[in-house]
C-alpha cells in the first residue's frame, strides 16, 4: 500500500465512508487535533514516568484513535447498507470515561489541596502533560462546534473534557514523583 494518493493534492481529502470535504473543514480540523494529542501524549508516555502511568496513556491512545475515527466518519454514511455500524469499532464507553475518573481520584487523594491555579511547567515532562491538556482542550472545541453541526456520539465530548482534567492531574502528580516544584499563580495587586 502506497503511503501517498495524490487526491488531496487540490486540498480535499476523503472522510470514513468516501465523502470528500475540503481540507480546512472543521471534521478534519477536529479529528487532526485530536491526532495531535494523540502524539504528545506518547510524548509524556516516552518519559520517566511509573509503568502504570504509561499503562493509562496506551490505553487513552487507543481511545483517541476510536475518537478520531468516528469524528472522521461522514454521519450520514455511519451505516452501511445493512444497517451495520461502517466502524465495526468498539465506542467510547462510560466506562472509558470512569477510568479516567477513577485514576484522577486515585492521583488527586496523594496531592496536597489546590488552593490557587498553577502555573505550568516545573519540569519537562510535566510542560508535556499542560501542553497536552491545551491541545485536548482545543480538540473538545472544534468537536464541540462540529457536533453542534453534525452531531455524533455524545461520549465522545465527554471523554475530551475528562481526558484535560485528567491531565492537569497527571501534571501535578508528575511534580510531585519529580519533586518539581509547583508554582502557585497569585496575581499581583497594581502597583
Amino acid at each position: 500500500m502506497k503511503i501517498y494518493t495524490k487526491t488531496g493534492d487540490k486540498g480535499s481529502t476523503a472522510l470514513f465512508g468516501g465523502t470528500r470535504v475540503p481540507k480546512h473543514h472543521i471534521r478534519i480540523d477536529s479529528y487532526g487535533t485530536v491526532d495531535e494529542l494523540n502524539s504528545y501524549i506518547g510524548l509524556i508516555r516516552d518519559q520517566e514516568i511509573d509503568l502504570h502511568a504509561k499503562d493509562i496513556l496506551i490505553n487513552i491512545q487507543d481511545k483517541l484513535f476510536t475518537l478520531g475515527a468516528v469524528l472522521a466518519t461522514d454521519p450520514e454514511k455511519a451505516l452501511l447498507k445493512n444497517g451495520k455500524d461502517r466502524l465495526n469499532i468498539p465506542k467510547i464507553s462510560e466506562k472509558d470515561i470512569s477510568l479516567l475518573e477513577q485514576e484522577m481520584d486515585t492521583m488527586n487523594a496523594e496531592l496536597p489541596p489546590m488552593t490557587h491555579f498553577v502555573l505550568p511547567g516545573g519540569h519537562q515532562t510535566v510542560s508535556f502533560c499542560h501542553i497536552a491538556r491545551c491541545v485536548c482542550r482545543r480538540a473538545e472545541r472544534l468537536a464541540s462546534a462540529l457536533n453542534d453541526a453534525e452531531p455524533f456520539q455524545a461520549e465522545v465530548l465527554t471523554y475530551l473534557n475528562r481526558l484535560s482534567d485528567y491531565l492537569f492531574v497527571l501534571a501535578r502528580k508528575l511534580s510531585k514523583d519529580l519533586q518539581a516544584d509547583e508554582v502557585k499563580w497569585i496575581p499581583k495587586k497594581n502597583q
